[in-house]
């Protein structure tokens, strides 16, 4: 795995802190993969990331509005590359979790490979149609949170974590060269 996500990599992204530009892991990922997996593995097995790959240059990028308002800025973080990648197996082994024990309902679209605004729309749409079919009242309501995920509380989504066997040092053993 740690091969394949090297040798994918996308050459005109930039670097971050650590000054390791992309091509180099790319054209190196031959030397690097043994390297970089047992890296990745001890972090794993000892919850402890290295301290560069926890650090990101930050660019406020302006949104709309006014540009004195700091609100109307988004922060575009440009992290160290061998840590993105250390993310990208983290995101692989949570995914495989999910869909192995069907964590996520069917009904989940965002932030789900395959699924969009559009088969949410679509779903809901056969759903509504269903039920007026049927003779039923059918209430909607909208609701939007504004910056909802600035506002999870860390120790609540932990828990939930947990719960659905998510804990501790995720991925351990799931780590291939």
């Amino acid at each position: 795995m740690v091969s394949d996500l090297l040798h994918h990599l996308d050459t005109h992204k930039s670097m971050g802190p650590d000054g390791i530009h992309p091509r180099v892991l790319r054209e190196l990922a031959e030397v690097l993969t043994k390297l970089l997996s047992i890296l990745y593995q001890q972090s794993w097995l000892t919850g402890e990331v290295a301290v560069d790959w926890r650090l990101a240059n930050v660019t406020p990028i302006f949104k709309k509005g006014q540009k004195e308002d700091l609100v109307n800025y988004r922060p575009v973080s440009l992290t160290s590359v061998p840590g993105k990648v250390m993310e990208q197996m983290i995101l692989s082994a949570i995914t495989w979790h999910i869909q192995d024990n069907q964590v996520i309902r069917p009904s989940q679209h965002g932030f789900m490979k395959g699924r969009f605004c559009l088969t949410n729309l679509i779903s809901f749409c056969d759903k509504v149609t269903r039920l007026v079919d049927e003779g039923k009242a059918v209430d909607i309501v909208y609701l939007d949170f504004s910056k909802a995920f600035d506002t999870i509380s860390h120790s609540i989504l932990l828990e939930k974590l947990a719960a659905h066997g998510l804990e501790g040092c995720l991925g351990c053993g799931r780590i291939e060269p």
